[in-house]
């Protein structure tokens, strides 16, 4: 048996194969568009991201030094917003970490709500790469979709999700949201009240090294697991 290990880049994949003394037995990389609608904008599919990690498992798999999953380990890019629906359906391309277009809700952010606020209740400022920002540009420019919104899900807690089914992050990521309390280790009810979220529409809180799921039956399946 062994260990997988998925790392959500910006451009692409790497997925490797880890033997039991933590040596990598196969790796690959599966790579993916990024999409730039206007100036200052940065999108992504988060279809390419599974079409390309399943393909990735698939050839891992099917090949003769494969003996088996134990444990599989997912890290990726930060601060991305994907947004999905009651069925847990994407509602719109995912808005990178590198994406600006927030610069008024930032600026709304740290000087309306203050700076003071901010660092009391999460510990940071308002960065334009930061999710809180993303979810008041789709509150402002999208409504129609944000109010479609029942769970707020960064990259790689989405490739988590396909995976167990599971709404789940990790301190470190939360951390990058601009919703997470840092001194108290919970979701800022303030901030999801500034940003008209609902807390349960957040994901669940982890520990890195947590597991937080099982994988799901039919992927199991699907894989000869």
């Amino acid at each position: 048996m062994g260990y997988l290990g998925i790392d959500l880049g910006t451009s692409a994949v790497k997925i490797s194969y880890v033997n039991k003394k933590l040596e990598i037995v196969k790796s690959l990389i599966k790579a993916y568009p990024i999409y730039y609608p206007q100036d200052g904008w940065a999108e992504q599919n988060p279809d390419d991201w599974w079409l390309a990690i399943e393909t990735g498992i698939e050839e891992l798999i099917s090949g003769e030094n494969f003996t088996g999953i134990e444990a599989i380990g997912v890290t990726g890019q930060m601060h991305g917003l994907v947004p999905l629906n009651k069925a847990g359906k994407v509602i719109r391309p995912a808005i990178l970490w590198n994406d600006t277009r927030t610069a008024k809700e930032t600026e709304f952010l740290n000087k309306e709500i203050g700076k003071v606020v901010l660092l009391q209740e999460t510990g940071n400022i308002a960065f334009a790469g930061f999710t809180a920002p993303k979810i008041l540009w789709l509150k402002n420019n999208e409504p129609e979709n944000f109010h479609k919104i029942e769970h707020i899900l960064l990259p790689k807690d989405y490739i988590v999700y396909k995976l167990s089914g599971e709404f789940s992050t990790d301190y470190s990521d939360a951390s990058g949201t601009l919703f997470l309390n840092v001194a108290s280790r919970k979701w800022s009810k303030k901030m999801c009240e500034i940003c008209s979220v609902k807390e349960q529409m957040l994901p669940n809180l982890h520990e890195s090294n947590e597991v937080v799921g099982e994988l799901k039956p039919d992927l199991v399946s699907a894989w000869k697991l």
